[in-house]
């Protein structure tokens, strides 16, 4: 009998102990599965960040996003089961007060606010951030991981002390303080990525942070567009953006034309315009690591090439992007009396962009111009894709091969040359730009998913 309550006993003391170490290990499997990818900005602006969490969601992984949702993600990001988006409340810095103090309320409240988002969710087995900002995310994703059993992956995009820095200049007191906080915390993280191998090299030498080069690469979205969708597009620009507009109306008023193409009333044929402007298109983020003052300067002596007599297409370029300095630029430009070019700044939906710059009418010129950390601009020509931010003399010759894929400049005069010899036989099949397209596209490079399942996902399956 006494063997019997000894036995019951033993069961009742040991049966809540089994029910633990049951749920920790259901616990545990469902961590295992699970990821949160961190972005404190614009999730529908963070293209890379939004890769990852495809690419992660398509290796199984339950996905949770966070970040702030002002512009809409891809759709492919959105219909996808496995990734669910969560909302940031993003607060606006204070009007009244201090700079340093309307800043410092900032990043108390995003701490406290990323905190408590974080640690309302399921716990994961990876952290995902993307820097710059990493004040306070990076501290604030470290100590969640300490809770919660969390690694912590960051995606070094950029240093965001030197992204201050041209704002306060690099010996403001609160520049050299972001430094030492991101130059600190980063080194806690287990695992980093990072855009460039110069980027790879500054980090290991200068902060003692190892990190493995992930290039970006065109998502599987990213292809050519045929003829008819390249049409749709512009019909659609052109019901909020003029330069997208026909110069002229066509005789049958039921004829569809835009400023590039025109879709016959009977057949349904879309054609290109033989008189048909060229197009440059370039994304920007708008912010002070972005002189766009020197592609305006460019402009304008293009428009002077123009005006001299030189055998020329008229021009329509459009600066997509969200930004600080949208509206600096977008006044600039309003002063510009341009008679053969046409500017215009409109923010491209997710589905939108790849469409346009998946055009295969050799009509297009994509441009990406960076000035960071060492002051040296640069442009690719772009079959599918925008490659990574061209900042940096050093991973300059990672990105571009000049004369091959792109080309690169310094100045605004070289700039303007460039975009002379590239347009002379516009849009003849046997000018420069389509050797570029050519070149582009008997290139065999690997998409994003492909080189992420190469480079990423071996580095998860190790830490």
């Amino acid at each position: 009998m006494a063997a019997s309550y000894v036995a019951l006993l033993a069961l009742f003391v040991s049966l809540p102990l089994l029910l633990l170490i049951s749920w920790k290990r259901w616990r545990q499997g469902r961590t295992a599965r699970h990821v949160v990818v961190v972005v404190l900005g614009d999730v529908g602006r963070s293209p890379r960040m939004q890769y990852h969490a495809l690419s992660l969601a398509k290796r199984g992984f339950s996905v949770t996003l966070l970040g702030y949702c002002n512009s809409k993600p891809h759709d492919e990001l959105l219909q996808n089961d496995r990734i669910q988006i969560v909302r940031l409340t993003e607060l606006q810095r204070l009007a009244v007060g201090p700079h340093i103090l309307q800043y410092g309320v900032k990043v108390v409240f995003q701490a406290v606010h990323l905190l408590w988002k974080l640690m309302c969710r399921e716990p994961a087995a990876y952290i995902f951030l993307q820097n710059p900002p990493g004040l306070p995310a990076i501290a604030v994703c470290l100590c969640v991981g300490c809770l919660c059993g969390s690694k912590l992956v960051i995606d070094w995009h950029n240093y965001g002390y030197s992204i201050m820095g041209l704002v306060h200049g690099p010996s403001h007191r609160l520049v050299l303080l972001a430094k030492w906080y991101e130059k600190l915390c980063g080194r806690l993280s287990h695992l980093n990525l990072c855009v460039t191998n110069a980027m790879r090299e500054d980090l290991a030498e200068n902060w003692g942070i190892k990190a493995v080069t992930v290039y970006d690469k065109p998502a599987s979205f990213f292809k050519e567009t045929p003829l008819d969708l390249q049409h749709q597009l512009f019909m659609k620009l052109g019901r909020t953006y003029s330069p997208f507009r026909a110069s002229s109306e066509p005789s049958d008023p039921a004829t569809e034309r835009s400023a590039f193409t025109e879709r016959d009333a009977g057949s349904g044929m879309v054609t290109c315009l033989r008189g048909r402007p060229a197009l440059l298109v370039s994304s920007t983020s708008w912010t002070e690591d972005e002189d766009f003052s020197l592609l305006l300067a460019a402009l304008e002596k293009f428009e002077q090439l123009i005006l001299d007599g030189e055998r020329l297409p008229s021009l329509v370029c459009v600066i997509t992007g969200k930004g600080p300095l949208k509206e600096y630029y977008s006044h600039l430009i309003s002063q510009k009396h341009f008679q053969h070019i046409q500017v215009c700044t409109p923010w491209l939906e997710a589905e939108d962009y790849p469409l346009l710059l998946g055009k295969n009418s050799q009509q297009e010129l994509c441009l990406r111009v960076g000035s960071g950390g060492l002051g040296i601009m640069g442009v690719r020509f772009l079959l599918h894709a925008p490659q990574a931010s061209l900042n940096c003399l050093y991973s300059l010759h990672e990105l571009v091969k000049h004369e091959e894929n792109g080309l690169v400049f310094k100045d605004s005069e070289e700039l303007a040359a460039q975009l002379q010899m590239l347009f002379s036989k516009f849009p003849d099949p046997a000018g420069k730009l389509n050797r570029f397209r050519k070149n582009l596209r008997e290139s065999k490079q690997l998409r994003w998913d492909e080189s992420w399942k190469q480079t990423v996902l071996p580095l998860l399956m190790d830490t």
